[in-house]
Formats: structure tokens, sequence, C-alpha cells
């Protein structure tokens, strides 16, 4: 990752796997390194590792996170930690009860290999109490007893915590985690560097492209068909399914299908338009209202044509911020942090914008099927 703050004789080199907000935070609150200090060496704007400081500040609630930080202060910053007396007798049964640190890289990855596919069972969590030095990985099968499947070394779910693989579910006298998203990837990219894989000039990047996919099945129906047809495709491609598998706190999907379908469909139009004679349309001139350009091509762009003419009108009905949403994360497959970046958005507001705009982009297709001209040409 690269050290953020180099070490000198009172700092010591963090193992490699420590994430680089936690050593951001360690090094602020332990060492006290001054923000914009962390940020010059880390060549980023100081409100980025602010940010990052407070959200490990906010994890310290999490048992393991609070657990692992308390160990790696004191081991990265030695000579800047002085705990009064008090402390010293409240931390002292804590340090007794973990074991060290995790350190080796080897060891993480092998156990994350080996832990992680077993928290991806349907059931499955990972429980551990502040007087066990062990942590048990247990399967849930509905109202029987659940069964053990695994355990692992309390320094090794505290290094799970700390890198975001797992999340407590349920804290208390004995707190329950489960597998995030975070998790899933990274045992992805595990996976995929284990897997034989074909020479090339893209072997070296295969792992990390394959923790950013997810297989599955969707019914497509081709033209001419009775009946829908099932296809392999990747469920992680587009950042609306993505969206489309969170849920609010009622347990209700972000987008609605019927949305999803909307940004699918401006989406199709737009992959047709490129079979065009000219692929270099400069699209963002339909937000403005202006020009929309001209398009001589002849012979077999007529397909293409229609679809130009499709994206275009939706896009104008969408006009300037709905229709760059939706143009940027349904048809150039951006991610949504990278829009927000690009369009001069604060985070995780462009979401909302997003589910706005397919509101009205379903609401302009419905439009287009009562007048009966959606059809394609």
């Amino acid at each position: 990752m690269g050290n953020p703050v180099p070490p000198d004789s009172r700092h010591v080199a963090p193992p490699p796997w420590l994430p680089r907000p936690a050593y951001w935070y360690l090094a602020h609150t332990e060492a006290g390194h001054p923000i914009r200090a962390l940020a010059r060496r880390a060549g980023c704007h100081a409100s980025t590792v602010l940010r990052h400081v407070r959200r490990v500040e906010q994890r310290r609630e999490d048992p393991l996170c609070d657990s692992a930080l308390a160990q790696l202060g004191p081991q990265l910053f030695p000579a800047s930690h002085f705990p009064s007396p008090d402390e010293e007798r409240q931390s002292m049964s804590a340090i007794a009860r973990s074991s060290k640190p995790v350190t080796d890289g080897a060891t993480l990855e092998r156990e994350a290999r080996r832990i992680l596919r077993r928290l991806c069972e349907t059931g499955a969590l990972l429980a551990i109490a502040p007087d066990m030095e062990k942590a048990v990985v247990l399967k849930e099968a509905g109202g029987e007893t659940p069964t053990r499947i695994g355990v692992i070394d309390r320094a090794v779910a505290e290094a799970f915590a700390l890198k975001d693989w797992i999340s407590c579910a349920k804290p208390g006298r004995v707190a329950t985690y489960r597998i995030t998203q975070a998790g899933r990837a990274a045992l992805k990219r595990i996976l995929a560097e284990e897997a034989p894989r074909p020479a090339g000039f893209a072997e070296a990047a295969r792992p990390f492209a394959d923790q950013h996919r997810d297989w599955g099945a969707r019914s497509v129906m081709e033209p001419g068909a009775k009946a829908p047809r099932a296809l392999r495709t990747n469920l992680a491609e587009s950042p609306l399914t993505l969206l489309a598998r969170r849920r609010d706190r009622n347990g209700q999907p972000f987008l609605t299908p019927d949305l999803v379908a909307a940004g699918e469909r401006l989406r199709e139009d737009f992959e047709l338009a490129q079979m065009g004679p000219r692929v270099t349309q400069n699209w963002d001139r339909f937000l403005t209202g202006g020009d929309r350009g001209s398009f001589n091509g002849q012979g077999p762009a007529e397909g293409a044509r229609g679809a130009r003419d499709r994206v275009a009108s939706a896009l104008r009905d969408l006009g300037p911020g709905l229709g760059d949403v939706v143009l940027r994360c349904c048809c150039y497959l951006e991610g949504m942090e990278a829009a927000e970046k690009r369009m001069g958005w604060s985070a995780r507001s462009g979401k909302i914008v997003l589910r706005i705009a397919l509101q009205r982009l379903k609401r302009h297709y419905e439009d287009l099927s009562h007048t009966g001209s959606d059809l394609i040409g």
C-alpha cells in the first residue's frame, strides 16, 4: 500500500495487510500527525484523509475493530503511546486475552480463502465473545441448533473486521458477524489468483477484474421466440443491477425492476446506435437542447439511426442533470462515485438523482407505448 508516514526510530512499519485509512487513523490519534501532513505524504486532499479517519473512528463501536486498533496503536507508535495507570489496568486483560495481530499476509490470505468461503454460505455467521481466543463460524438451519463449520484465531477475525470483510450484525455478550460485499470481492480475487488462466497480456489483471464479476442468469426474450431464454450474464456489469440489489431499512429494493428495465432499454438503444458509420458522436449535445449533430451514413445504418433517434428523444425529455446521470450510469456504465465526482455532486447524492431520472425515463417510454412509436426500427 505504501506507507503514508515513513517510519523512523519511533515508528514501526505497518503490516502489509493494514488498510491505509486505519494507518491514517492511528498515525493521527496515536502519533499526533496532522491531517494535512498525512494528505501531503499520501498525495491526496486533506478532506479525503479526514473523511477516512472519521469513518474509522465510527467503526470503533465494532468490538473486533476496536480491539485490533487498540493493539496496533502501541505497536506501530510505541514512543507516542503513554497510557495512564487506569487505562493500562483496563486494557491489560483485553491485551492478554488477544493474540498478536496478524503480520503475515500469506496467513491472512490462507485463512480468508477458508473462512470467507464458509461465510458465503446461506445462514453462515461468525460468533465471538470478549473472553474467547477463537472465533467460530456457525451455520443456521431453520429452527435447529447452529452447526459449527469453522474456527479461526481472534487475531485473524480482527484483521477481517479491520479490512471490512466482515461487519457486526448483532453486538452483545456474543457478537455475531456476517460477510460484507468487500469480503465477497476479496474472496473472488483470491480464488481468481489460484485458478489456471491462459497466458496473455491481460493475465495479471484478471484477478482484479474477477472480484467485480457476479455471474448469474437473466431471462431474455429473443425476436420470434415464444418463451424467454436464460442467459449467463455478469450481474455486476451495470451500476443499475448493483443498486437494484441494495435494500433500504424496510427491506425494499432501492431500484424496482421496472426502473432497471427502463435503464437497460436505454442502454440497448445506445449500444445499437454504435453500429452506425460514426461512433464518435457527441452525445452531450443532446442534453443542451442544441443541434443533435448529423449522421450522414447510408446503407446498413438504418437500425442504428433509429436507435440514435430514440436515445436523443429520451435524453431531450430528461434534460440536463437527469439526462447526464442516466447517460453516464446506464450507457457509459460509470460507477456512482465516479459520476458524482465528474458532475461535482456531493457523496451519496447521485443514486437519489439516478432514481428520479429512471422514474422520468420510465414515464417517457410509457408515453411512447401509448402512441405506438416505441418500436425498434
